[in-house]
């Protein structure tokens, strides 16, 4: 027998005898250990990670079937979902809809540079819109507490006017997407700089309620068709 093959014949049989380890179980601790590095359960708070606990399951779905389909672009979350399929992403959002931890301080971000007449004008397209450029309120789809409504619109509240401010200049350039029709893209078009950075400034202000929940339903129908809040409810 050649000297090769005799050394590949020995490393088989080595290979044979070692004791077979165990595969790790397959868990949804081992799914979330990725996922609770940037979202902890203690969250930090800052405008890269925002607060995902709590949120309604079917948004959260929605939004980890975006990353994977490619209709969101942030290049850590879109290849960590590249291949779940439906069902591990369903386990996913029930398991952060389910937390709810204390909010974390506020950080200053640009909502501290905010004067008077931005935080009246970001509080009047919270609570009102602006007829005059067919912006609808926030609180119209958001719920009046601005704490979500189920099965698949999310609160508003504990997140830095950054991270707000960020997500419409997504929408713009069209980074971030949903499921037609999507309604945040055309409210996004209807938005000025100025109206965006006066609306996160009021919200991020704001003092989330730390046993607030997303409201079962609106009392209203929805001012635009939104194709994720459909899609969630499928």
């Amino acid at each position: 027998m050649p000297i090769i093959s005799r050394v590949l014949a020995a490393c088989a049989l080595a290979c044979a005898c070692l004791p077979l380890r165990a595969a790790a179980p397959e868990t949804l601790e081992q799914r979330l250990a990725a996922c609770l590095t940037c979202h902890s359960v203690k969250e930090r708070g800052d405008a890269y990670f925002p607060r995902i606990a709590g949120k309604p399951a079917g948004y959260l779905y929605n939004q980890l079937r975006n990353f994977r389909d490619g209709r969101r672009q942030y290049p850590m979350m879109v290849y960590m979902t590249a291949y779940l399929p439906d069902a591990y992403l369903r386990e996913i959002a029930d398991y952060f809809a389910n937390q709810h931890p204390p909010y974390p301080p506020a950080p200053a971000g640009s909502a501290a540079l905010a004067d008077s007449a931005q935080l009246a004008r970001g509080e009047a397209l919270v609570r009102n819109g602006d007829p005059a450029k067919k912006i609808p309120a926030c609180m119209a789809c958001h719920g009046a507490a601005l704490t979500g409504v189920e099965p698949a619109i999310p609160g508003l509240l504990g997140l830095p006017s950054d991270y707000i401010n960020a997500q419409f200049g997504a929408w713009k350039s069209q980074a971030r997407r949903a499921a037609a029709p999507d309604c945040m893209a055309t409210i996004a078009a209807r938005l000025n700089e100025a109206d965006v950075a006066a609306a996160s400034a009021w919200l991020a202000r704001q003092t989330p309620d730390a046993n607030a929940r997303p409201a079962a339903a609106l009392p209203q129908p929805l001012p635009l068709a939104c194709g994720s809040v459909a899609g969630a409810a499928k």
